[in-house]
């Protein structure tokens, strides 16, 4: 490949060409008169020739520089064209946003409609699933984790998002039946569970939620002598739940609307803490501006 001088050297010389300014060239690269000169002399001294005649005043291209001019003055041209269609097209691409299954259909899609709002033209790819996938091997662009608070993600930029907490929930037409106003009556429902997995070492579920009523109530009954319904995905618990077929124990952050509306009531005043989720991207992502405006967006409606 042809040696080239520094492209910062090109740029000033363009400048202080089409303005024949080393000041009006220095305004505009929002650098010194003396800087300027510098680079003009490097410059120089990499063509061996002036460029540009400094006296008698006013500055004036020599013929070599008269030469230079376009040539450089056209290349720079055609670079910014082909950066500006490049970014283009990268705006134009979907930003990939990878979250659990539970969170993004609970979550995350009934709030989308404000995003497009705001952002019309940035298109979104919601990948749901419960895989942690690798931003830095280009698997997604944003990921929003769940993890506890004492084990934050740890890799790329991490900002948290929202925590959330779990309650025994049910429809309430089993409390409108009578038969649920004590953790004794537990006995003749069904208890409904999701899947944790091994790694989760103290997982809000129900033997957990038993073993601190125990310390608040008497006659809790215990886990074995109970009926139970149990799905590996958390939104299928949930919609088990609302359809009346058990009581659950469910993230106030994924039921939040059904609490709000009515549609599903707390059986009893005892709750689990639960984890937190946390947006999380990779650093010096070449959509920065995008994720950053994505992430802000997210913690500005996290309780809406």
């Amino acid at each position: 490949m042809r040696q080239l001088p520094p492209l910062i050297e090109l740029r000033a010389f363009e400048a202080v060409a089409r303005h024949l300014s080393f000041q009006k060239a220095a305004l505009e690269l929002c650098v010194s008169p003396t800087a300027i000169s510098h680079q003009i002399r490097l410059l120089e001294r990499y063509c061996g020739s002036a460029l540009f005649r400094r006296k008698p005043r006013p500055l004036a291209l020599t013929d070599a520089g008269a030469q230079l001019f376009p040539v450089v003055r056209d290349g720079l041209a055609a670079f910014a064209t082909a950066i500006a269609v490049i970014r283009q097209a990268g705006d134009q691409l979907p930003l990939r946003v990878t979250a659990t299954n539970a969170f993004a259909c609970r979550w995350l899609v009934p709030r989308l409609p404000a995003w497009r709002k705001l952002h019309p033209y940035v298109p979104l790819e919601v990948i749901g699933t419960d895989a942690v996938l690798d931003l830095q091997a280009g698997d997604g662009d944003v990921a929003i984790r769940y993890a506890t608070s004492r084990e934050p993600p740890t890799s790329g930029v991490v900002d948290e998002l929202v925590g959330d907490t779990f309650w025994p929930v049910c429809s309430p037409r089993l409390l409108a039946a009578g038969a649920l106003k004590r953790p004794a009556d537990l006995v003749s429902h069904v208890l409904v569970h999701s899947y944790w997995g091994p790694a989760d070492r103290e997982p809000p579920s129900w033997q957990r939620w038993l073993a601190a009523a125990s310390s608040r109530w008497r006659d809790v009954p215990e886990f074995k002598d109970m009926q139970h319904l149990s799905f590996r995905e958390e939104l299928h618990a949930i919609e088990a739940v609302i359809a009346g077929q058990g009581i659950g124990i469910v993230s106030d952050a994924l039921v939040a609307a059904e609490l709000s509306a009515g549609t599903l009531v707390k059986a009893f005043p005892l709750s689990l803490p639960g984890y937190r989720f946390y947006i999380v991207r990779r650093r010096d992502h070449p959509r920065e501006q995008t994720i950053r405006a994505f992430s802000e967006w997210l913690r500005s409606v996290a309780w809406l």
